[in-house]
């Protein structure tokens, strides 16, 4: 009997600590996967500013959209870096994908350097497992000799059922976004007025 009983203690003192242990932590990035550079190169260099987000999102877990008013902030899926650092991270490295250059942001550069500066401001990042990643932003592209574009952007991409396809959906927002900016990167670079793309 006493033999029992101090099974069944072990048994639950088993099932208690595997109760209180953690489910692990996964991160994710919205920096896509490396590209090779355009054998074509750009005679202008980027400056992608840092991007400002809602603070609703800006938080280190995902935040999920729940029907018209919900929100679900998901403590174990959370941003490798904060929000703002992986939409600005995976817009530089689209658009210097695209364009065929670098970007300089926090760097020296020299007094005739041609740069051309970026800045997005997100009003709105949506995501719905098993609905759509959603992106709604404002954003100018300013060259060093005055010419400048300033523009706003929606994009919406159909999100799978896991957080993996969720986060590769805002990817390709991301990416779309990019392809508008990078069209007036290379206006304003060529010193012409740039037309916002229609959104």
């Amino acid at each position: 009997m006493i033999h029992s009983l101090r099974l069944a203690g072990v048994v639950l003192l088993v099932a208690g600590l595997g109760a209180c242990a953690s489910a692990p932590t996964h991160f994710h990035t919205l920096v896509p996967p490396s590209a090779p550079l355009p054998a074509a190169t750009a005679s202008f260099a980027i400056d992608v500013l840092p991007v400002a987000v809602p603070p609703q999102v800006d938080q280190p877990a995902l935040v999920l959209r729940q029907g018209a008013t919900g929100i679900a902030v998901l403590d174990g899926e959370r941003w490798a870096s904060p929000l703002g650092d992986e939409i600005r991270g995976a817009l530089s490295a689209d658009l210097a994908a695209r364009l065929g250059t670098h970007d300089m942001h926090g760097l020296p550069r020299g007094k005739d350097a041609k740069v051309v500066r970026v800045q997005l401001d997100v009003r709105r990042f949506d995501s719905e497992v098993g609905g759509s990643a959603t992106l709604e932003a404002s954003w100018s592209v300013r060259g060093a000799d005055g010419v400048s574009a300033n523009c706003a952007s929606r994009v919406s991409e159909p999100a799978g059922s896991s957080y993996d396809s969720l986060v590769e959906a805002h990817q390709r927002v991301l990416g779309t976004v990019a392809d508008q900016v990078a069209t007036a990167v290379r206006s304003v670079a060529a010193g012409q007025p740039a037309t916002c793309a229609a959104i």
